[in-house]
Order: structure tokens, then sequence, then C-alpha cells
């Protein structure tokens, strides 16, 4: 069933998911898991944050800087290393984030556009446009989503 990202709340809504999601980076199965959290706000495309026991930690490293969600609070970045290769501030956690997202504490989401791959239920999924976001565009989406530049009334 098709989702209109124009329909999504604002603020944004919080959706727990069985979707079958699998990420790919610098070669390695990072994560592989049925159960995730989905962020749905008003023209963007879902983030997914994972849950910690889904995502290889053991390859995390902490990031430089922080960032400020109005909804959520402040996120808390990570670098994801394999041997000598780095991804730095590709993934993100919200370790105290707000009373109406108290869910997402310790979950994780990423930059799909920064990975080797990132599926939904066996689905390539494509990144959001624009550096700062982290939506997971897939069929089953309508946009226009957050970021496109063709869309510069959203941007």
């Amino acid at each position: 069933m098709a989702e209109r990202v124009a329909d999504y709340p604002r603020p944004p809504a919080l959706v727990s998911s069985a979707a079958v999601i699998e990420v790919v980076a610098l070669g390695v199965v990072i994560c592989s898991t049925s159960r995730s959290l989905r962020v749905l706000e008003t023209f963007h495309p879902p983030t997914y944050y994972l849950p910690p026991e889904s995502i290889r930690r053991d390859l995390l490293v902490p990031g430089r800087g922080r960032s400020f969600c109005e909804w959520k609070g402040i996120a808390t970045y990570w670098d994801l290393q394999v041997g000598d290769q780095r991804l730095e501030g590709a993934i993100w956690s919200y370790e105290g984030p707000t009373d109406r997202f108290a869910e997402l504490a310790g979950w994780y989401a990423l930059y799909p556009g920064r990975m080797d791959r990132c599926q939904v239920n066996g689905e390539d999924v494509q990144p959001q446009q624009g550096g700062f976001y982290g939506g997971w565009i897939t069929s089953d989406l309508i946009g226009p989503f957050k970021g496109d530049p063709a869309h510069p009334e959203l941007i």
C-alpha cells in the first residue's frame, strides 16, 4: 500500500515496523533485523531507527559533533570503522531523547547514501537527497520529498 509523505504528521510520528532491514557498509553486513522504528514527518521519507542488538556496535567509534532536533533532542554521531576504512558521522543515535521519542533511546539511524546498500524487505533503498537528511525512499512512497532540488519549496 502506497504512503504519501505529504500525509505524514507534524510533529512526527514514531511507528514500529516489522519490515526486514539489511544494511551493508564497507563490505560488511552491519545490521539485519525485522524490528525497527520509523520516524514519519511531513514531506520526509521515513528514517529507520534500528535496535542496538541488531547493529554491529563493535564497529562503531564515537564521532565528532552533535545536532539538535526540535522533536527528538540532541543526536550523538558515530563513525563506522572496518579495518582501516572509516565512515565518519554516518550513524547517529539519541541517548536521551525527548519524552515523546523516549523509545528511540539507544537505537541507531544512518545515512543510507553513505552505506554500500540498505534494503527494506529485499528492496534497495534510494537515499533522501540533501546531505543532512537520512530518509529511506522505497517504491511504496509517494513524494515529493524534502531535499529534492526539483522541489525548492521543500528544501
